[in-house]
């Protein structure tokens, strides 16, 4: 049963229009933030605001991964590369949107979000197209090609590498500086750009 706090945060992403798709919609509601946020911070957990989770990182902002996601445009039987995991809720999140026929990859830095990522995911999801990973040196998973791709730390310059990770049709959102851009790659050397302005993000480690 979904609790009244939760209720009232989706309702008020709602009528904000920030949140639209009832996939969406559904995804907020059964993949409860409250796995995700410390519980020295439970009392913040349904706070539009982003949250500390350790090591100089966060759990960021409902509706701006509301919005986030609304760009993404998360199909079912995707394939999604999701760097900057965290602790594993947006990764949750993509994998009730893509289903069982999809597969989610979570790529976190700091070893300690990666565990706590784990645990936290298995309170969702127990399947195995959805996992979180370590990440490694190089940005993202070169050599491999996603359907979309989420970057939920900002970076200093577009990282033109993750760009060859990216299917042709495919999308992804990234904050860059204080900016959310949403790339569309029509062709292998055609890539449709979008700006959306006025977010802060913790920084991406490349």
């Amino acid at each position: 049963m979904i609790s009244k706090n939760l209720h009232t945060l989706v309702n008020e992403m709602i009528f904000s229009e920030i949140l639209k798709s009832p996939k969406i919609i559904d995804a907020f509601t059964v993949v409860d933030r409250k796995y995700f946020v410390p519980c020295a911070l439970a009392e913040h957990t349904y706070t539009d605001v982003p949250l500390s989770i350790g090591n100089k990182q966060t759990i960021s902002q409902p509706s701006t991964v509301a919005f986030m996601l609304e760009h993404l445009d998360v199909q079912g039987g995707d394939t999604v590369l999701d760097i900057g995991s965290g602790s594993g809720w947006t990764t949750a999140l993509l994998c009730h949107l893509t289903g069982e026929e999809g597969s989610v990859t979570g790529l976190e830095r700091v070893e300690a979000l990666v565990e706590q990522g784990k645990v936290n995911l298995s309170k969702i999801h127990t399947h195995d197209h959805c996992c979180i990973k370590r990440a490694e040196e190089a940005l993202g998973m070169p050599g491999e090609q996603f359907d979309k791709i989420l970057v939920s730390a900002s970076a200093e310059e577009i990282p033109e590498a993750l760009f060859l990770q990216l299917k042709v049709g495919g999308t992804l959102v990234i904050p860059v500086g204080k900016t959310i851009f949403k790339f569309k790659k029509l062709s292998e050397t055609h890539i449709e750009k979008e700006e959306f302005y006025g977010f802060i993000f913790v920084p991406l480690i490349v």
